[in-house]
């Protein structure tokens, strides 16, 4: 080899190298990164007692603050963390022990984590410590309660803050004015019920109410898009908890033609089943609606928010006659859309009923609440967990929407 050659073969094994050790730290880095941005994994739950003690206990895979604070009527201890992935067998909820009576988890927004832990009786936060990893171990977070007065627990309440009421709406339509600009798509928000710490009900055939209503969610929405027709937005794309207020103000905030809130229901008769089509009234249709209603109003409290008093939603006249307005509309799209379930799916008897349902309760977009059937019955739990039972409750909900706007460009209505 001469001189030249070798120093031409020197320098491209040089820059071989240098591109070969460039790849090396390159990947190092991405490694470096990809573990940087990494959610600690929660790998494990569980509940002990110790005489009248009771300590919960926190496996997760990196040592984390921890934000521990209780709320009142019912008794909770709410524990935050930063945003965790809940590698966990079971379906967001777990049986209690001792001074427990259960535990729910899952993410409350994008930046935290949350456990509610469902008190029997007032319970005070005695210490609470981490464990580093033994072996194979992860980090432990060691929760331990023990019993105390009301008027203690009381005491020591620490309100989370509250989310702020949404603006109430200040203009309408003038009388003959299109509702739907020339050439805009209809906007339909559908709402999965549930998530995050709020798991719904229980699955016979093993998923969570939250599981299924964002499933369902998705596939309305993708039918919805592949129209041409309409454009969907969903108020949660992911297992998240979102307030009642912020899920119809994703309604109100994107002008929507209509609000769509899925949820799937339990009851203590297993034999119960088929889809029910709820719309608001102050007066419940009957006592099974009022129940219903009562449950789901409740999830902003149960998560571990205490909102106190209702801010009222209708400001002036002008907003009560807008939402009874929108309560005719609601009813009118709901009468489309049971005959199209019906097609498709099992119904109930009394298909379409009334209760007060906070979730529905923007007075400028009409809504509906759709129970696509229960989930303590094994043929609804089924084939609502199915891709084809999805897909029948998606087709159901495109064909009454179509019927809806139908009628309404046929007959010149207007909304308030």
């Amino acid at each position: 080899m001469n001189k030249k050659h070798g120093q031409l073969w020197v320098a491209d094994k040089t820059g071989i190298l240098m591109r070969y050790l460039w790849l090396i730290a390159g990947m190092c880095i991405f490694s470096l990164v990809g573990q940087a941005v990494a959610a600690p994994a929660v790998t494990g739950l569980r509940l002990g007692e110790n005489g009248k003690s009771t300590r919960f206990v926190i496996d997760i895979g990196q040592d984390v603050k921890a934000e521990v604070f209780t709320l009142a009527d019912p008794y909770r201890l709410v524990i935050d963390l930063p945003a965790v992935e809940f590698k966990l067998d079971s379906q967001g909820s777990g049986e209690g022990r001792g001074l427990v009576r259960q535990y729910r988890y899952g993410l409350f927004d994008t930046k935290t984590a949350r456990l509610v832990l469902d008190l029997k009786s007032p319970a005070k936060l005695d210490r609470f410590f981490t464990l580093p990893p033994q072996g194979n171990s992860n980090y432990r977070l060691v929760f331990d309660l023990s019993p105390t007065a009301r008027a203690d627990f009381i005491a020591d309440i620490r309100k989370p803050k509250a989310f702020a009421a949404t603006a109430p709406v200040t203009t309408t339509l003038a009388p003959g004015q299109s509702l739907r600009e020339a050439g805009r798509k209809r906007i339909i928000v559908i709402d999965a019920g549930h998530g995050g710490n709020d798991p719904g009900a229980p699955g016979a055939a093993g998923r969570p109410e939250k599981v299924i209503t964002l499933d369902v969610a998705k596939e309305v929405a993708r039918q919805l898009n592949s129209t041409g027709r309409y454009q969907a937005i969903l108020t949660r794309d992911r297992d998240i908890y979102i307030p009642h207020r912020a899920r119809y103000g994703v309604a109100r905030k994107h002008k929507a033609d209509l609000f769509i809130s899925l949820h799937a229901d339990s009851f203590k008769d297993s034999r119960v089943r088929g889809a029910t089509v709820y719309t608001l009234s102050e007066n419940a249709s009957d006592a099974e609606a009022a129940a219903l209603a009562a449950r789901e109003n409740k999830s902003d409290v149960l998560v571990g928010m205490d909102l106190g008093e209702e801010a009222p939603e209708v400001a002036n006249i002008l907003i009560e006659l807008a939402q009874r307005e929108s309560m005719n509309y609601s009813a009118r799209f709901a009468n489309f859309l049971i005959p199209e379930l019906e097609r498709r799916v099992q119904i109930r008897r009394n298909s379409h009923r009334f209760a007060g349902f906070l979730v529905l309760k923007a007075p400028d977009v009409p809504s509906v609440l759709v129970e696509m059937g229960y989930l303590s019955n094994i043929e609804d739990a089924r084939m609502l967990g199915s891709r084809d039972g999805q897909m029948r409750i998606g087709a159901a909900l495109v064909s009454g929407i179509d019927r809806y706007f139908k009628a309404i460009d046929r007959e010149h209505f207007q909304y308030p």
